[in-house]
């Protein structure tokens, strides 16, 4: 159990720090955002404690192995890459269905088919020559903000790092829908699969992982930078944070025209 929870607080951290910095866009680079945002914040001297404790980690840790890793080929990284994403896309599909894109949840369902066989487990990307678009990834957090829920209060976490209150539970949520979790930790599934008895769950975390480093190599040039030119680098990825999940929840919200809490309130009293 606790080595375990060693595995997911890596990846988490690489994952939620990238967001936090990036806003993992479909493009994968960090980018700002227009959108305005109010979240309070929770614990800000411990919060602020914690940011340099992750700080510290990233440079020390996870900075020099991306590094290295960019050192690899270029088409053994976009390989990578695209794996990646391609097995992201099922949590997508999860997504997606939940919030009642069926749009998105067909684009995203032909992408997985059609790079999986053709483009060979996904390491190639032929879907999007034929017009079906990459538009990012979907969590459990933005599903739960599409739905109406508050973002609450914004704090920072050990390792795991930023996050706000209905992020976490995000972050829980997504262990129960995405299908790759369920998959790798199932051996009876697994062995159905591939047929193999000595398959280990530590597959789904090397995995994340590796989707978290890929991340990371890709914007080592624009960490620096962002460090580099922020008067308080606390306060910058607190704001890009949150900026970045209220654009992504806007964009679906405006995409399948959600309800906010009051629509619903009047759907119940008719």
């Amino acid at each position: 159990m606790i080595r375990r929870f060693i595995y997911i607080s890596i990846f988490a951290f690489l994952l939620q720090t990238s967001a936090a910095i990036a806003g993992a866009t479909g493009s994968e680079e960090l980018k700002g955002s227009d959108s305005q945002d109010t979240v309070d914040e929770c614990f800000e001297g411990f919060s602020r404690a914690m940011f340099s404790l992750n700080h510290g980690l990233d440079t020390a840790i996870f900075e020099p192995v991306s590094k290295g890793y960019r050192a690899l080929p270029v088409p053994i990284r976009k390989g990578t890459g695209n794996v990646m994403s391609n097995l992201r896309s099922l949590l997508t599909f999860s997504n997606n269905i939940l919030q009642g894109d069926f749009r998105r949840a067909g684009n995203t369902a032909g992408r997985f088919v059609i790079n999986s066989t053709v483009g060979i487990l996904g390491i190639w990307d032929p879907a999007a020559g034929l017009g079906l678009k990459d538009y990012g990834t979907e969590d459990f957090g933005q599903t739960i903000g599409v739905w109406g829920t508050n973002s609450g209060c914004y704090f920072v976490l050990p390792i795991l790092g930023p996050t706000t209150v209905r992020d976490a539970v995000g972050l829980v949520g997504n262990l129960f829908i995405d299908p790759v979790y369920h998959i790798t930790h199932n051996n009876e599934i697994h062995n159905g699969l591939v047929g193999n008895d000595n398959y280990s769950e530590h597959n789904y975390y090397y995995y994340r992982g590796t989707g978290a480093i890929d991340f990371r190599s890709k914007n080592i040039e624009s960490f620096d930078s962002l460090e580099k030119n922020s008067i308080d680098l606390y306060a910058t990825v607190k704001s890009l944070y949150i900026q970045e999940r209220n654009k992504k929840i806007a964009n679906a919200q405006s995409l399948t025209g959600t309800q906010d809490a009051s629509d619903w309130e009047e759907i119940d009293t008719n």
